[in-house]
């Protein structure tokens, strides 16, 4: 067993072995049904969070003949595919992590010259009897002990592109990586099966890929890996009901993801730490800043600015994700910015309709922090005054709300500010903040019609009054307030009685201006 040859299986009897693991293991047979094809080439591309690594250290426990796992994987989906023994440890796997590589080298020249050395050193030490043409050469040392013992290799590669994100504006040395790549891994016999996985997709430079062998599998188009992405709606129903959470609330904070037959794809990480702490919070900025995203947002492309808040409050926005070039410095448009977005995690990508939108509430909150800290005038000031406004509802102070419905009114190219739907994204933003205290419904049916917002409190603070909100466009608040209270918008919300605000917003077009009346209810 070596380090980079036939590693163990150990990583993945850590992941078994935690408190809470989701059986993903049905990705092995996909890369058995593969093997040795014209699709044994795989770059799976995720964000963050989403498990990456532990997939490659279950293919590696799968096929490394550096160990035994039948053991290990008993009791797992696997185990009753019918080839699950025919494969099972039956090959000269290597796995690479090309961030440890990098982290341990001044430049990419030094990596690659480690990598290579040390996987030859594991390479000799297991088979030090054959005769070698060249065995300070990698590929023709693979090549040579492939001839010698019929074993086929599996390759797995961890942060495989870890490059185009230490290295960004270095295009030497991604074509350097990417050639190394291609005459290491391109038409070899003695490979049967290639599983690359990273964040990014295949880089693209010159008029083609130096890897168009591998089939990809990305946040855009994960195709018949999509159940593997992340955590199902089943998975995560299962956790609720073992740990006691409210699958309602964790799919408010964490789903969002959807692509062609799977509907709802939830944050991996993020469930886990949900179910395991018993509160839903944000764990996104655990593992990567909101800086990281606010370098991209503040990008001084035309509409990207727009397109950003129209999501924040509830839009989707159509997106051409054909001319992006998978790095992270390339950008000729809003729509490559936004590709990016996707891939990195920030936005969940509808692939049949074309449009990208802000899958849920904790990614949500990842733009609220980056625009607030950011110089997107009254917007910015809005979204970080959020709680005193809510607090103005609350106590009762209708002029303070006004105040705070003015500095988040916004107009954009595509989203006239003519209508109460318009409005209705305004109001989203300067109440931003009682997403923490609410679960939040549009046009929700109660009564006899359709009310435009409803604010019904967390179970977590039963103190907050409910509130029924109804908007205006240039006729009077107190008309709103009417409306509530004669189409008896507040018949579904009768457990609130004695503690439910009605609170009535209009946009006059003539003064530009927003009046608000609050009134606290009693049948």
């Amino acid at each position: 067993m070596g380090s980079y040859l036939n590693p163990g299986n150990e990583k993945f009897y850590r992941a078994i072995n935690s408190e809470i693991y989701v059986d993903k293991t049905g990705l092995i047979g996909y890369t058995n049904k593969v093997l040795n094809t014209m699709q044994q080439n795989l770059c799976v591309s995720r964000p963050r969070r989403f498990g990456k690594s532990m997939a490659a250290d279950m293919l590696t426990a799968y096929y490394s003949r550096g160990c035994d796992s039948k053991e290990l994987f008993q009791g797992l989906k696997i185990a009753n595919d019918q080839n699950f023994e025919k494969y099972l440890n039956k090959y000269d796997t290597i796995f690479l992590n090309m961030q440890e590589f990098l982290s341990q080298s001044n430049d990419i020249y030094d990596m690659l010259t480690l990598l290579k050395k040390s996987v030859l050193w594991d390479l000799l030490e297991e088979y030090p009897d054959y005769r070698y043409f060249d065995n300070t050469n990698l590929t023709r040392t693979m090549s040579d002990v492939y001839k010698n013992t019929k074993r086929p290799f599996v390759i797995i590669i961890d942060e495989w592109d870890c490059i185009f994100r230490e290295y960004k504006n270095d295009k030497d040395a991604q074509e350097k990586y990417l050639d190394f790549l291609r005459d290491t891994l391109k038409d070899k016999a003695y490979i049967q099966l290639v599983y690359m996985t990273g964040i990014l997709p295949i880089k693209k430079y010159g008029t083609h890929s130096a890897l168009n062998m591998f089939s990809e599998y990305s946040m855009a188009n994960p195709r018949q890996l999509a159940e593997y992405v992340g955590f199902t709606e089943k998975e995560v129903k299962e956790l609720c009901d073992q740990y006691h959470m409210n699958l309602k609330e964790l799919k408010e904070w964490y789903d969002g993801y959807s692509f062609d037959g799977v509907e709802s794809i939830y944050s991996p990480r993020s469930v886990i730490e949900a179910v395991l702490s018993g509160v839903c919070d944000s764990y996104w900025n655990q593992t990567e800043t909101f800086e990281a995203l606010q370098v991209y947002i503040d990008m001084n492309y035309k509409g990207l600015k727009d397109d950003v808040l129209s999501m924040i409050a509830g839009e989707k926005v159509v997106v051409n994700t054909g001319s992006f070039t998978n790095d992270m410095t390339t950008f000729n448009s809003k729509d490559d910015v936004l590709t990016l977005l996707i891939h990195l995690g920030y936005l969940a990508y509808d692939f049949i309709n074309k449009y990208v939108y802000i899958p849920n509430g904790e990614v949500k909150g990842e733009y609220i922090n980056a625009i607030s800290v950011s110089d997107w005038g009254t917007v910015s000031e809005a979204l970080r005054d959020s709680a005193k406004t809510l607090r103005s509802i609350w106590e009762r102070r209708p002029e303070q709300v006004s105040k705070g419905i003015e500095q988040a009114h916004f107009e954009t190219s595509h989203l006239q500010y003519n209508d109460e739907n318009a409005l209705s994204y305004t109001i989203s933003l300067a109440l931003y903040a009682a997403r923490n205290f609410y679960q939040i419904y549009r046009e929700l049916p109660t009564g006899k019609g359709f009310a435009d917002l409803v604010f019904i409190p967390r179970k977590k603070f039963p103190d907050k009054p409910a509130l029924i909100v109804e908007l205006k466009w240039d006729k009077t608040a107190k008309g709103a307030i009417h409306q509530i209270k004669n189409k008896q918008y507040f018949e579904s919300l009768k457990e609130y009685q004695g503690n439910l605000l009605l609170v009535g917003i209009n946009y006059d077009k003539d003064t530009r201006e927003h009046q608000c009346e609050i009134e606290e209810f009693h049948k």
